[in-house]
């Protein structure tokens, strides 16, 4: 299978890089198109890809393309490449993309393009939400249930996904929270580390050292619950011993409303999407 990047951002690099690492791809079967030519180049003799001179070679190239552009450049990008789309299987990682919006696009390109009718019918759309971890092999792709992939695309699109990271399906109406939380969580388990990192060096440990101890001890937390199966709670408690340290973090964490932050951020978050 021919493999298509429409833009090569950092996602798309770790997706590909990933691809090629893992096997579930060769770098001479993926292709890629971006408006900045010398940073596609670049990447290109990095990564091993081959860099298209145009939107339309990129999709005659390829038979699954995924659309890795801003989502504000999809309609333009798409109505570009017309035609060239038909018998595709695009797969998305743009926010706010669902099958039902590109079906209505797909429509609308046919209606308006000489040599495009039925081009709704004849392309196969899969939407998926990665996020930043994927660069390490320890991300998460949330899968759209409804899309219309054929079952050897299906089945060849995630077993590429697999050495990614967890790939977990979600009805539509819950690809807009999976997403808030997934895609958003990277940012604050930053901000998580980089307090308790702060807290460390306040004491006197060195920065790097201070990193090295947080992000480890974050990273080991949640390998236990995931091995372990056990909720989070059960795990705090084993944690906290009567009249202990932790137990008064613990309140700490709690008095300042910890929870509530949490649960405010991905308010936030659905707010602006509403």
């Amino acid at each position: 299978m021919k493999i298509g990047f429409l833009g090569m951002g950092n996602m798309a690099q770790a997706m590909c890089q990933g691809f090629i690492q893992s096997d579930a791809a060769d770098s001479a079967d993926i292709y890629a198109y971006a408006p900045h030519r010398d940073k596609l180049a670049a990447n290109a003799e990095r990564l091993g890809f081959t860099a298209c001179g145009s939107l339309r070679e990129l999709a005659e190239r390829t038979d699954m393309l995924f659309i890795c552009c801003k989502p504000y450049q999809i309609e333009d990008a798409l109505t570009e490449i017309g035609s060239a789309l038909r018998n595709k299987a695009l797969v998305s990682v743009a926010s706010g993309w669902s099958l039902d919006r590109y079906m209505s696009l797909l429509s609308k390109i046919s209606s308006e393009q000489e040599g495009c009718e039925g081009l709704a019918s004849a392309v196969r759309v899969q939407a998926i939400m990665p996020n930043t971890p994927v660069m390490v092999g320890e991300g998460v792709f949330l899968i759209e249930a409804d899309n219309t992939l054929n079952e050897d695309e299906r089945e060849a699109l995630i077993s590429m996904l697999k050495p990614l990271g967890l790939v977990h399906e979600l009805p539509s109406s819950l690809m807009g929270i999976g997403g808030a939380v997934t895609g958003c969580f990277p940012a604050f388990a930053d901000l998580f580390m980089e307090a308790y990192a702060d807290a460390a060096v306040k004491y006197g440990i060195s920065r790097q050292d201070a990193y090295a101890l947080v992000s480890q001890a974050l990273l080991g937390s949640a390998m236990l619950q995931q091995k372990t199966g056990a909720h989070p709670g059960v795990l705090k408690d084993q944690v906290c011993s009567p009249a202990g340290t932790t137990i008064r973090g613990v309140q700490a964490l709690e008095d300042c409303g910890l929870r509530s932050a949490c649960m405010a951020s991905i308010d936030a978050i659905m707010d602006m999407k509403k």
